[in-house]
């Protein structure tokens, strides 16, 4: 009897050694930084911050939402940046974009997420990024078959792409009227 219960002790302590290695396998995005030391728990939680903006580029397709923390949500509110004043330090914004999909669904034409492709960070901390007026950034990549991201090496609309607007304290998207 206690030979018949040997196999099956095996099948069972595999089955949970696999299931234990699966869980342990899956990425902390958390973990993850960009060089400059900007990190992605640096923005735990944003999937849950009020929505700033939307918008959608036409080359390549993206469809784009930005987010804000609570501390930047107050300073919208208060008027930042339109009253001439700067974004407060722990300010932070992630803006997060799909590859676009026409639904299926709805019955007229109409764009929605498809594919999540990155999330693009921005603090502000004007001790850690003095250089960059103090604004740090960091690109994630997201890779939807692994379901991991990745640093950008190559921060393609950081601190010099922002330059456009700094009379807006280098954010380009208002908070939008509701």
């Amino acid at each position: 009897m206690k030979r018949r219960n040997f196999p099956t002790i095996v099948i069972i302590v595999l089955a949970l050694a696999i299931a234990v290695s699966m869980v342990f396998a899956a990425q902390d995005k958390y973990t993850l930084k960009v060089p400059d030391g900007l990190a992605f728990s640096d923005f735990k939680g944003y999937e849950d911050w009020p929505v700033v903006s939307v918008a959608m580029a036409d080359d390549p397709a993206v469809l784009k939402v930005i987010v804000a923390n609570p501390v930047m949500i107050d300073a919208y509110r208060a008027g930042i940046p339109g009253n001439g004043k700067p974004f407060p330090d722990g300010s932070k914004i992630a803006k997060l974009q799909w590859k676009p999909k026409k639904s299926t669904e709805a019955p007229f034409s109409v764009n929605v997420p498809d594919t999540f492709t990155q999330a693009f960070f921005i603090e502000k901390d004007s001790k850690r990024f003095p250089d960059s007026s103090g604004w740090g950034y960091a690109e994630f990549l997201y890779d939807a078959p692994s379901d991991t991201f990745k640093p950008s090496k190559d921060v393609r609309c950081g601190y010099a792409c922002h330059t456009i607007a700094a009379k807006k304290d280098y954010i380009f998207h208002s908070y939008q009227h509701r």
